[in-house]
């Protein structure tokens, strides 16, 4: 969330930014931010002198006890009485007044870059980067959901007797090759220097709230009821997590994490041929690079990431384009996000395959994420991360893309992993 110091050091530019992002009633919200920071400030404040007098009198009525000033005291005693009650109703004031400004912080969302271009839609986002050639498919080219039923290594039927719609079963091939996926994108993660963690697939509400999925998105998560638990919508959630009140050295940073998860998404209200097969699903699989970061390096460590995602798609030869996203896309814990998509050639569409995002210190002054700096002051931390990659439209353009007359070439960089190089 964003701090208090941001809001009243450049309250316009604070503002400015949030229409940018296209959050309605900014001025109203920052004006009550403001106000209700004040209110605190004003409570605590008059709470302190008040202390402050209790302690003094207090001393008071001891010395006239010693004294055998017994009304004196008894008349001091009286006043400390009432003064507590002062501070009592201060002390309400004072915690209603930060409790609303909490929840009125987390409404609030991040402020985007400069760099980040103005917009409302996907439409407005700018393209930065392309890379590779589109493919020249046979007019007999399939799309993905039928290259799986052809070759019998994705059943969405299946998975919708099982479970329900967006929950395919992998088979065989199919199978083989979701895990040589994973295990190319860990391996070229941990090459690049990213410590592998396994992290849980479910997270508490204060890990929620903690990288802003809560109460942003809740209605996107699937939720487990009884515990208050939520399934992961990201790895992101969970490896971030690990750093929730957490004071790091600076010389240990930039952390660097990677981890492998299933994610779950509800993606209510999803229907159409967009989402059809692949394209959106419910659970699927996804490698996730996570950084934490100085605020002077964070910019650095976002060039890197887009750097190693950009190298996992020339490797499996894939056509892309990088897009810069508008104020009105990024997401609304993000400062700035590119959008890594790849061409599907049978569907002739691109496909969004990674997100890497710079959430600057909005993340970790939710998660109290810090770090020690040479001259032991505490600072916050900037808080990166980025798919590396997301598999399913991976898996549609590879399976689209490379199709032939035999049947479907993997590409060289995954045969040592599947232990094949076609599917037929």
């Amino acid at each position: 969330m964003l701090t208090i110091k941001q809001i009243t050091d450049d309250k316009e530019a604070v503002i400015a930014g949030l229409k940018k992002k296209h959050f309605k009633n900014a001025e109203k919200a920052i004006d009550e931010v403001i106000k209700l920071n004040d209110e605190r400030r004003n409570s605590q404040s008059q709470l302190d002198e008040l202390l402050a007098q209790v302690n003094q009198l207090s001393r008071n009525i001891g010395f006239l006890m010693k004294e055998g000033k017994k009304e004196e005291a008894t008349a001091i005693r009286n006043q400390v009485t009432e003064i507590k009650e002062e501070c009592k109703v201060l002390e309400d004031t004072m915690k209603t007044a930060s409790d609303q400004l909490q929840q009125l912080l987390y409404d609030i969302p991040n402020i985007p870059y400069s760099i980040v271009p103005e917009g409302t839609a996907a439409e407005d986002n700018v393209i930065v980067k392309e890379g590779g050639s589109k493919p020249n498919l046979d007019k007999k080219a399939e799309p993905h959901w039928e290259l799986a039923k052809k070759y019998d290594i994705i059943d969405f039927e299946l998975g919708v007797k099982i479970t329900g719609a967006g929950f395919p079963v992998y088979k065989g091939k199919g199978a083989r090759l979701q895990r040589s996926l994973i295990n190319f994108f860990l391996d070229e993660a941990r090459d690049a220097g990213y410590m592998e963690v396994e992290p849980p697939y479910v997270v508490n509400e204060a890990s929620g709230y903690g990288t802003g999925q809560l109460p942003d998105k809740e209605g996107q998560m699937y939720h487990v009821g009884k515990e208050n638990l939520y399934l992961i919508p990201t790895a992101e959630v969970p490896v971030t997590n690990i750093y929730r009140d957490v004071i790091l050295n600076e010389a240990d940073l930039p952390i660097k994490n990677c981890a492998y998860s299933a994610c779950f998404r509800r993606e209510a209200g999803s229907y159409g041929k967009d989402v059809r097969g692949l394209n959106r699903l419910h659970q699927f699989n996804k490698v996730e690079i996570v950084r934490i970061d100085t605020p002077e390096h964070s910019q650095e460590s976002l060039q890197e990431m887009l750097d190693h995602v950009e190298g996992l798609v020339k490797k499996l030869e894939l056509p892309y384009r990088i897009l810069n996203l508008c104020g009105g896309d990024i997401s609304f814990t993000s400062a700035v996000t590119y959008d890594f998509e790849v061409y599907s050639a049978a569907q002739e569409r691109w496909l969004e395959v990674s997100s890497v995002s710079n959430f600057d210190s909005y993340q970790a002054n939710r998660l109290k994420c810090r770090y020690r700096t040479e001259d032991k002051k505490n600072e916050l931390c900037h808080t990166l991360n980025g798919s590396a990659l997301a598999l399913p439209r991976i898996l549609a353009a590879i399976l689209e893309n490379n199709q032939t007359e035999r049947g479907i070439k993997i590409p060289k960089v995954l045969v040592p992993y599947c232990g094949f190089e076609w599917i037929e």
